[in-house]
């Protein structure tokens, strides 16, 4: 574009030029050698143009043959480099496809091609081909050889930094990493691949340092900086807590400023300033994370900040902390835990199966099966809280990896990763169907058989035992009164399902008039347990059951 501009203004000027000639007519005299030359000045004018071009022209051929051999050299040079890239770029296509022989082909094309010393990213296709030929120790010698070069260095480390993890040789990958980090700390992978190895460590210091310089340099964004940069600083009051409280304090505390919903940072710092008698200030800030997210944990610990408190006082806490975030399952299942303790019943009762209408999860039946047996003591009814335990999902636990913690940890101890950890519900457990099709453990047992084997005694008169063999059996019935015996089952008749039919129970009365509530979920337990007869009342016959 701004050669045709130049252009057009050479044509202006020569056009304007001519045409104030033609405007200011004269005559131009020359004497050479003798002879007078008499011309118009537009001719005079017009020549001497002539004249210019073709001299310019004359050195233009001139030129042009003088620097043909160049030329032709120059024009078969760059058609062998053209070819070269090209087999250069089917290669690398090539070897990011997996086929072997054609990225092989290439390379040898592109040697004989391209020099390798103009062109790096040929030491990149060879060591690509000898990956996906299985050559991994040619590789590593590659990747070497790149690694010392300080225009491919970045690569060859990546490239050797990816072998030692495949082989399992963290060190070296950890070494690898760390030179890359300090050559080139603008590398997301080497930042991050330190990071986590100095976290596993347990180099807080040194990983706070690094993250600190990849800040700087724009390596991270700055929340997912932020977030890492608080997983460290409480990670590194975990390690002070014990020994200098004032300093554990700090970081937690930095560390909540960075990221607010962090809960391991929030129960740190609270645990340090309830160590300096701060009760107040570290109530405060369990109340605000607890706000966020209840979290078990940090009911635990509000409710036993002080030594010293009865189980009453723990109650009110409790309380109060049910109040910050009402209609919450953790929340009421905090309370009902506490008035356990507390020996306040029919209030556990109340939260635990409140917070079981909300959440049905192993723990909260577990805790329903507690005040049953401090209340009640009906094995039966134990028995069933125990049983949708172990029918209810899972409970949330500190999980990275597939792997469940007690206590949150900054580091996965299976990939040492760093913020691994999240509360969430174990991603393994059982489910009423598999989606496979194949039945769950508990409807597996159930679909069994039943298998009762006759075993007649020597006494004549009575009804024939009924002997338990290996296979389990499960008989679901409706609760026997201590006077009825029961019919000898055939094996035959075993197999089939029977239909049972549930007769209303009466309301069941304690020894004082006060009547029984019935259980959770409104139906009598799948097992009853072992009722004791009332006063008065015969005992039942004994019978003996032979297991061999």
């Amino acid at each position: 574009m701004i050669r045709i501009l130049i252009f057009i203004l050479i044509v202006l000027g020569l056009g304007l030029g001519f045409a104030w000639l033609a405007d200011r007519p004269g005559e131009l005299s020359l004497v050479w050698q003798g002879q007078l030359i008499e011309m118009s000045l537009m001719r005079a004018a017009s020549l001497l143009i002539s004249l210019v071009a073709a001299v310019l022209i004359a050195i233009w051929l001139l030129r042009t043959v003088w620097l043909s051999p160049h030329t032709v050299t120059r024009y078969f040079r760059a058609r062998k480099r053209d070819r070269g890239y090209q087999a250069l770029s089917t290669g690398l296509i090539a070897a990011g496809a997996g086929d072997a022989n054609q990225a092989r082909k290439m390379t040898a094309r592109t040697r004989g091609l391209i020099s390798a010393d103009q062109e790096p990213l040929i030491h990149l296709l060879e060591a690509q081909t000898f990956l996906i030929e299985g050559k991994y120790d040619d590789a590593r010698k590659k990747f070497e050889l790149m690694a010392d070069d300080p225009e491919t260095r970045e690569l060859g480390l990546r490239g050797l930094y990816l072998e030692a993890k495949r082989l399992g040789a963290h060190e070296a990958a950890r070494q690898y990493a760390e030179r890359a980090a300090e050559k080139a700390p603008h590398l997301p992978w080497a930042t991050l691949a330190t990071l986590d190895s100095q976290s596993q460590a347990g180099q807080w210091d040194d990983a706070l340092r690094l993250l600190d310089q990849s800040r700087t340099a724009h390596v991270l964004e700055r929340k997912e900086a932020d977030r890492k940069k608080a997983v460290l600083l409480t990670a590194r009051a975990m390690s002070r807590l014990e020994g200098d409280v004032k300093s554990a304090r700090d970081d937690a505390l930095a560390a909540l400023k960075l990221d607010e919903h962090l809960v391991p940072a929030a129960l740190i710092a609270a645990k340090a300033l309830f160590r300096e008698d701060n009760l107040r200030k570290g109530a405060s800030i369990l109340e605000k994370a607890w706000k966020h997210e209840p979290h078990p944990d940090v009911a635990r610990l509000y409710v036993r900040a002080r030594g010293g408190d009865t189980a009453v006082d723990r109650l009110k806490r409790a309380r109060k902390l049910e109040a910050l975030r009402p209609n919450n399952a953790v929340a009421m299942a905090a309370v009902a835990e506490v008035a356990l303790e507390a020996r306040e019943l029919l209030l556990a009762r109340t939260k635990a199966e409140a917070a079981a209408r909300l959440e049905p999860t192993e723990s909260i039946f577990l805790l329903l099966a507690d005040i049953e047996e401090a209340d009640t003591g009906d094995e039966g009814r134990i028995r069933h809280w125990m049983a949708q335990a172990l029918k209810s999902p899972r409970d949330p636990a500190w999980t990275a990896d597939g792997v469940t913690s007690p206590t949150w940890l900054p580091v996965s101890p299976v990939s040492g990763r760093l913020d691994a950890f999240e509360w969430k519900a174990p991603a393994l457990q059982l489910s009423a169907q598999i989606e496979d099709g194949h039945l769950s453990a508990d409807q597996a047992i159930r679909s069994l058989p039943p298998v009762v084997a006759e075993h007649h005694p020597a006494t004549h008169g009575t009804a024939p035992e009924r002997e338990v063999v290996d296979t389990p059996v499960i008989i679901e019935a409706a609760p026997e009164t201590p006077r009825e015996r029961p019919e000898p089952i055939k094996v035959a008749e075993a197999r089939k399902p029977a239909s049972i039919v549930e007769k209303p129970r009466e309301k069941d009365v304690t020894s004082n008039g006060e009547p029984v509530a019935d259980p959770f979920f409104g139906r009598p337990p799948d097992d009853p347990g072992v009722r004791e007869p009332a006063p008065g009342e015969p005992a039942p016959d004994k019978t003996s059951f032979r297991l061999f």
